[in-house]
């Protein structure tokens, strides 16, 4: 569920923590928080109106991820509701670089913050490529200071 979906703010995304989403001791398996990160953005893009099955279609472009720089502070729990939220920090012709960061929703203390280097490519070879201007204008305008 998504709770904020303007352009010129951050982006928030809701998601419940599921027991197939834990390890043994009922904690965030590390990995899955690459997962919500993936589905928080998809979100993200999808509200800005740049979702990313427009971008294949109608330019034979996709993001992919080039670079990914996580800190884990808390543990998120089985049950827990977190909220992502999405923050943009530079964009660039080809590349844009974002911040997610995860919280309970009932606090404000981190428990995962990743900054998130995407990179634009040609579907026919995987060689970056300019970023479309309304994808580049989107990006920018996501901003609303997450850290």
């Amino acid at each position: 569920m998504n709770l904020n979906s303007a352009a010129g703010s951050a982006h928030r995304h809701r998601l419940r923590v599921y027991y197939e989403d834990t390890d043994a001791g009922g904690v965030v398996y590390h990995a899955n928080y690459l997962r919500f990160a993936e589905r928080a953005r998809t979100e993200a893009l999808r509200d800005l109106g740049i979702p990313h099955a427009e971008m294949v279609s109608q330019h034979g472009l996709m993001f992919m991820v080039r670079r990914i720089k996580v800190d884990y502070l808390g543990s998120a729990k089985l049950d827990d509701s977190l909220i992502v939220t999405t923050d943009t920090l530079d964009v660039g012709a080809a590349t844009a670089t974002l911040r997610q960061v995860f919280r309970r929703e009932d606090e404000q203390r981190m428990l995962v913050a990743a900054d998130i280097q995407l990179v634009c490519v040609r579907l026919a070879d995987q060689r970056a490529a300019r970023m479309p201007a309304r994808w580049r204008a989107a990006l920018a305008g996501l901003v609303g200071g997450v850290g």
